[in-house]
């Protein structure tokens, strides 16, 4: 066999690579590049099955790293998104092991990452950050220590704050089951939610009374 072609089609990434005018396979410009592919040159069948392998491997390290370029992701999110691309699982556990390798795919480091996210922009309960997590795949004892650290009573008031401000105007008991529903939805305990209603209902009254 031999390579009779090698063509860019319009508005497509990837290089056609055709062998024998009838076989064509589909290459990217960095893989096309390291086969060092020239027209004229002959090709066998277990060159053309590692030229795919080569191909394969560029589009799941390509697609990890672009997934990774948004937020941090766990590793059955990664394992999950490679078999959505139909990406060989082979393959796709090759790429893994090299991500871990090179410390861009580490389960402790999402979990941290995960956890400051949700703090930061949408506060939780530990009870909810540790469902979250186990949903991405998350072993319980990383999860569990991610999420120690975090300060429930005070993220409970930062997560209530604003809601509290549109209750203002209710009698208490109405203020307390609308904003404990609230808090319980979030995945904070009893204790948690009492006390972060009875600050915010004091807040209330400080402004109202100034």
């Amino acid at each position: 066999m031999r390579v009779t072609a090698i063509e860019r089609p319009p508005r497509k990434r990837r290089y056609d690579v055709r062998i024998d005018d009838a076989r064509v396979v589909p290459l990217s410009r960095e893989v096309l590049a390291a086969a060092n592919l020239r027209v004229g040159q002959e090709v066998d069948d277990s060159r053309v099955a590692e030229l795919e392998a080569a191909e394969a491997r560029h589009t799941a390290m390509t697609s990890a790293l672009r997934l990774l370029s948004y937020r941090p992701r766990s590793e059955r999110e990664m394992r999950d998104a490679m078999r959505s691309r139909h990406i060989p699982e082979t393959i796709a556990g090759e790429t893994l092991a090299r991500l871990r390798e090179l410390r861009l795919l580490d389960d402790q480091v999402f979990a941290e990452a995960w956890t400051e996210s949700r703090q930061r922009n949408s506060p939780r309960g530990r009870r909810m950050l540790l469902a979250e997590l186990a949903q991405k795949g998350v072993e319980r004892e990383v999860a569990q220590e991610s999420v120690a650290a975090v300060d429930e009573g005070a993220a409970a008031v930062r997560a209530a704050r604003k809601r509290s401000r549109t209750l203002r105007g209710l009698e208490f008991r109405d203020f307390r089951r609308r904003l404990g529903d609230f808090l319980a939805r979030r995945g904070f305990g009893y204790d948690v939610c009492e006390a972060a209603i009875k600050q915010l209902w004091a807040e209330g009254d400080d402004a109202d009374g100034k």
